[in-house]
């Protein structure tokens, strides 16, 4: 019988004070709780808080965090997709969401390999309120599940849904419950508080977070973000600068590839600790 494993999932990075909470706190944390895996979403990791940068990349990975999810900023900083296409030719440790067009640069799932584990991770954007015209990620999920199966060819599966809706969250959650051993919502920064394991032994929470300052308007200042709700005249969001929280989840992996457990991370900064 194999021993469970435990894979930590982070919610979106948030551009200078979430990578330094990454260098503060996780460290420490891949010790404490014996960790196989660290996942992180990365799309708002820029000094300007949308994309990200190869060398913002590097700092993540140099940090303690194994693979790099995306979304919806995933082609806002200047020359990532030459980076992207050449990170996707190597052993992929960043991958953007799955449902982009045929033909955009990059992939949207791999399997990663640490601890003698094999991980699969799949990135998945929604379509509800979002701004690209992308692929349904159903279909999709549909066809991936015929790629990566539990116990076959990889011994878990996380799943990153970066939408706005949470009704989409939770149905793309369902249509995993089984065949996944977590799915975590990403994109709308503020975590939720429904973490639990489904009735097919999926963990799921609807959004992991962010790792970013809580003392903002979702990682940028509110005299910035004051503007876009009281005038119509121009504005220019600037990111706070205050300490990070760390923001995410994890999970413990049982021998079937499911949860076994699962539980709320939050680490530093405004929120109310977990640890």
């Amino acid at each position: 019988m194999s021993t469970p494993f435990h894979i930590l999932f982070l919610g979106d990075i948030v551009s200078t004070p979430g990578r330094t909470a990454l260098k503060t706190h996780l460290p420490t944390l891949r010790e404490k709780h014996g960790l196989t895996a660290v996942i992180a979403n990365g799309e708002n990791a820029a000094n300007n808080g949308k994309g990200l940068t190869g060398q913002d990349a590097q700092e993540i990975f140099n940090a303690g965090v194994d693979l790099i999810t995306l979304g919806d900023h995933t082609f806002d900083q200047k020359g990532f997709d030459d980076y992207l296409a050449q990170n996707t030719m190597q052993n992929p440790r960043i991958i953007r969401p799955a449902n982009y067009p045929t033909g955009t640069v990059g992939r949207g799932h791999t399997i990663i390999e640490r601890g003698g584990k094999r991980i699969a991770v799949i990135n998945l954007q929604g379509r509800v309120f979002m701004r690209q015209l992308i692929d349904c990620p159903f279909r999709l999920s549909t066809e991936l599940q015929k790629d990566y199966k539990l116990t076959e060819n990889c011994d878990a599966i996380i799943v990153d849904i970066h939408a706005e809706a949470t009704s989409e969250k939770c149905n793309m959650a369902y249509w995993w419950d089984g065949k996944a051993s977590l799915v975590v919502g990403t994109h709308t920064h503020i975590p939720t508080s429904d973490t639990h394991i489904q009735p097919g032994g999926t963990a799921f929470q609807c959004d992991a977070g962010m790792c970013g300052d809580y003392n903002s308007s979702l990682g940028v200042t509110h005299a910035s973000a004051m503007p876009s709700f009281t005038s119509a005249n121009r504005y220019k969001f600037e990111q706070a600068t205050g300490e990070a929280t760390l923001s995410g989840v994890i999970v413990t992996i049982g021998e079937n590839g499911l949860a076994t457990a699962v539980k709320p991370l939050r680490v530093g900064g405004a929120l109310q600790p977990t640890e």
